[in-house]
């Protein structure tokens, strides 16, 4: 069973864009939110403490933020 992923971006963010281009291109879906688009999201992302995007959160797993080749590849395991 595959574990839940979940993008938090905004528009013209190039380490969100290469974020979801590494996921796209390892066949990993997720669920994308755009802090821009939903209050809900960005109060999501500063609950979780990060300032910063993309943050990615794992089901099950230390969300984390950035684009992170090697923390990506595991979710890939």
């Amino acid at each position: 069973m595959s574990k839940s992923v979940v993008v938090y971006s905004k528009p013209n963010c190039m380490q969100c864009l290469f974020t979801k281009k590494f996921l796209d291109e390892h066949h990993i879906a997720y669920t994308e939110k755009d802090v821009t688009a939903s209050n809900e999201a960005l109060n999501e992302v500063k609950e979780m403490g990060f300032q910063s995007l993309p943050v990615i959160s794992v089901e099950g797993e230390t969300p984390f933020y950035g684009f992170n080749p090697d923390l990506l590849e595991s979710i890939t395991q």
